[in-house]
C-alpha cells in the first residue's frame, strides 16, 4: 500500500513538473510575439522598427511615382478617364479628338506625379504617432497591416491636404484646360451634360496609386531580407 501510495505521488509530482514546462513554453512563444522578455527584442524597438519600415516604404513610394512616367506608365495606377467619362472619351475619339483625350489622360497623371512629391513628409508626420499597441499589431497583422494602417490614420488628412497640392498641379500642367475643353466640346453635342470633379477624381487616384506602391513596399520588407535596409529591420522582421 506504502508502495502504491509512494507510486501515485511520484507520477503526481511529475505531471506537475510536465504542465509547468508546458506553460512556460507556451508563454515563452507568446513573449517572443509581443515584445515581451523572451523575445530578444522591446516593445520600443518592435515600434521603432515598425515606424522605420513605414517611413522606407512611404519614402520609396512616393519617390517612385514622383518620378516622370510614375503613374503614366505603371499600369496598375495609371489614371484613365473615370467611368462616368467614358462615353465623352469614346464620343470625342470618335470625333477625331484622340489627341486631344490622350493629352488630357497624360495631364492627370502628370499632376499627380507632381503632387506625390509632397506625399512622403505627410506619411512620415503620421507615422510619428505610431503607438506601441499599434506596432505590435501591426507585427502580427497580414502582408498589408502597416499599409492599412496607414490608409485607415491619414487617408482623411491626405485627402484634405493633397487635394491643393493636386489642384495646383493640374493648373501647372494646364489638364484643367485640355479637360474643360474635351467636356465643352462634348456637352456642346450631348443632350446629357457631364461635369465631373476633376481634381477631386485625381486626388482620389493619386492617393490610391500611392497606398498601392506603399504596400508593395511593405511587401519588400516583409519577404526580401535583402530590402531590410537597416540592423533594426532585419531584427523586428526577422520575427
Amino acid at each position: 500500500m506504502k508502495r502504491l501510495v509512494l507510486l501515485i505521488t511520484v507520477s503526481l509530482f511529475s505531471l506537475s513538473i510536465l504542465n509547468a514546462q508546458i506553460l512556460k513554453n507556451i508563454t515563452d512563444k507568446l513573449s517572443s510575439s509581443s515584445g515581451k522578455p523572451g523575445s530578444g527584442l522591446s516593445s520600443d524597438e518592435i515600434a521603432n522598427g515598425l515606424k522605420e519600415a513605414l517611413q522606407v516604404g512611404a519614402t520609396k513610394g512616393a519617390d517612385k511615382l514622383s518620378a516622370v512616367d510614375g503613374f503614366f506608365k505603371d499600369a496598375a495606377i495609371k489614371i484613365l478617364m473615370p467611368e462616368e467619362a467614358k462615353k465623352v472619351e469614346k464620343t470625342l475619339r470618335g470625333m477625331g479628338l484622340g489627341a486631344q483625350v490622350d493629352e488630357a489622360i497624360l495631364s492627370m497623371n502628370r499632376a499627380a506625379e507632381d503632387a506625390a512629391k509632397s506625399a512622403a513628409p505627410i506619411f512620415i508626420n503620421a507615422i510619428k504617432g505610431m503607438s506601441i499597441s499599434d506596432a505590435l499589431g501591426i507585427l502580427q497583422g497580414g502582408d498589408f497591416a502597416a499599409t492599412d494602417y496607414l490608409k485607415g490614420k491619414t487617408t482623411s488628412a491626405l485627402t484634405e491636404a493633397f487635394r491643393p497640392v493636386i489642384e495646383k498641379s493640374l493648373e501647372k500642367v494646364n489638364a484643367t484646360k485640355y479637360w474643360n475643353t474635351l467636356f465643352t466640346t462634348y456637352n456642346k453635342f450631348a443632350l446629357q451634360k457631364v461635369n465631373p470633379d476633376l481634381t477631386a477624381y485625381v486626388t482620389e487616384k493619386g492617393l490610391s496609386g500611392i497606398f498601392y506602391q506603399v504596400g508593395q513596399e511593405e511587401q519588400k520588407i516583409r519577404k526580401d531580407p535583402l530590402a531590410r535596409t537597416s540592423d533594426l529591420l532585419k531584427k523586428v522582421f526577422a520575427k
